[in-house]
């Protein structure tokens, strides 16, 4: 994991599925616990996945506050 990727949870959208267009940091756990279980896609959004997933199965999606507050601050 690189420090960017946490940044990244915050502004990528998911491109397809029933949450297309929701934040990766906004997914259900129920969602990022079905990917776990039938495979995360490949490339930089299965990479996504999986850390969003290790978050929320460890009760840590707390780690992104901070990031989502200043987040609010940066230009548009």
């Amino acid at each position: 994991m690189k420090p960017e990727d946490l940044t990244r949870l915050l502004t990528l959208d998911m491109p397809y599925g029933k949450y297309k267009g929701r934040k990766i940091a906004d997914l259900p756990g129920h969602y990022l616990g079905w990917f776990a279980r039938e495979g995360f896609p490949k490339g930089e959004l299965g990479q996504l996945l999986n850390l969003m997933y290790e978050l929320d199965h460890n009760d840590l999606r707390s780690l992104l506050d901070p990031l989502r507050t200043s987040r609010s601050r940066w230009p548009a």
